[in-house]
């Protein structure tokens, strides 16, 4: 086969340091753009971006010859940079060590879109941590309850 074809769809939830509140509306509206244009330089595609003020949920394509790993140590390296440039006042914004991943297949993608739009609401009856862990639990991922939110 002469080229290489791929749809490599994953879900990212990552959260700001000790879950703090730093990303208001207007945080936001700056950021996930921000945010997209560092996917887009990293040769991947951002689909929906979406979160409330403690976490952020992205959508993306991602290519076959890069690590997810190495996306996120870019992400979270230049979008705090960016957060610190623009908003002086959050000099102690910071994103927390990990992040969770989630492979989507294609069939899933508008319940994804839908579950990455409803956060505000969503988390009116949810908070972080309990959804955080049940989607781990959702997606059969092991892991040990005491140290998901070190």
């Amino acid at each position: 086969m002469p080229g290489t074809y791929s749809q490599i769809l994953l879900h990212l939830v990552f959260s700001t340091k000790r879950r703090e509140p730093w990303i208001t509306q207007d945080v936001a509206e700056r950021l996930y753009p921000y945010m997209g244009g560092i996917v887009r330089a990293e040769k991947g595609v951002l689909y929906d971006i979406g979160g409330i003020e403690d976490h952020i949920h992205l959508y993306l394509r991602w290519r076959p010859d890069a690590t997810v790993s190495d996306l996120m140590r870019t992400v979270k390296a230049r979008s705090s940079k960016w957060v610190h440039d623009a908003f002086p006042s959050l000099g102690a914004f910071a994103w927390q060590e990990g992040y969770s991943v989630f492979t989507v297949s294609k069939s899933q993608e508008g319940a994804v879109k839908a579950y990455i739009a409803g956060q505000r609401e969503h988390h009116e009856r949810e908070d972080f941590r309990s959804e955080l862990i049940r989607l781990l639990r959702l997606h059969g991922i092991e892991f040990d309850e005491r140290y998901v939110f070190e």
